[in-house]
């Protein structure tokens, strides 16, 4: 063996001739993926709801199509795949954000619509992208596995951590034989968790890379390569997949 620093390998084209929908492309995963996909051959079609930072991803990535629409607005996401023109290979909803909030300090209303909207964005993807999607591709959602730990403020979190793994096995069974995965994520180093954790962010990395097995922090990078990994093995349907650095082993 040599002492030369190893080449990089040779990119994978397998997603020649496949398209991928990415709702929330704009930044952070969804964008991540975008670019992975497009390395790896495939076309995407960039769903955002920002048009400017959509703009600027677009000018980058240079997909086959965008679109600008909040998926929370479950009219808009049954037009959106009412009006394609085209059968697509797969669809990754990175869309939705964690909503942390003690009783004392929770609006129940804001509560309720935070629920709603994300089990009916869910669900929506799945009703309207039905004979957009070929046999065999896949319906991928993002979630978390930070609501597996009791603790205060994380009631809404761990309801939906719960839910959303049963949601995914039931709709792989309903959509089959087109494939439903869900990745759960713990802390990832995005501009979303930069935003929700403000002057804490350089703090949460720092402790992060100290007490993670993996000895740093996880990336966009990270949980794009692993959702471009489902899309390419048809074996998987139904299933939950973890990426969180070994966080869930630390007491």
């Amino acid at each position: 063996m040599s002492g030369s620093e190893p080449k990089n390998p040779t990119p994978q084209l397998d997603l020649a001739d496949q398209t991928v929908v990415v709702i929330g492309a704009s930044s952070g995963i969804g964008l991540e993926t975008a670019r992975q996909v497009r390395a790896a051959g495939g076309q995407v079609v960039m769903v955002a709801r920002d048009p400017q930072r959509l703009e600027r991803a677009a000018a980058e990535v240079r997909p086959r199509s965008t679109a600008t629409f909040d998926a929370a607005d479950t009219d808009r996401l049954q037009q959106f795949f009412g009006d394609l023109p085209f059968t697509v290979d797969h669809v990754i909803s990175t869309a939705g954000g964690p909503l942390y909030a003690p009783l004392a300090d929770m609006d129940v209303a804001e509560t309720s619509r935070h629920i709603g909207e994300r089990l009916a964005m869910t669900l929506g993807i799945a009703k309207y992208s039905r004979g957009r999607v070929r046999d065999a591709g896949t319906l991928l959602f993002i979630g978390g596995t930070g609501g597996r730990r009791p603790g205060i403020g994380r009631s809404v979190t761990a309801a939906l951590t719960a839910a959303l793994p049963a949601l995914t096995a039931n709709l792989a069974l309903e959509l089959a034989p087109v494939r439903v995965n869900l990745i759960a994520a713990g802390f990832v180093d995005t501009p979303l968790s930069a935003s929700l954790l403000g002057d804490q962010i350089d703090a949460r990395r720092e402790e992060l890379r100290s007490s993670l097995p993996i000895g740093r922090v996880v990336g966009p990078a990270d949980v794009a390569a692993l959702a471009v990994h489902i899309m390419r093995n048809e074996a998987l349907t139904g299933a939950t997949y973890d990426i969180d650095g070994g966080q869930q082993l630390l007491s």
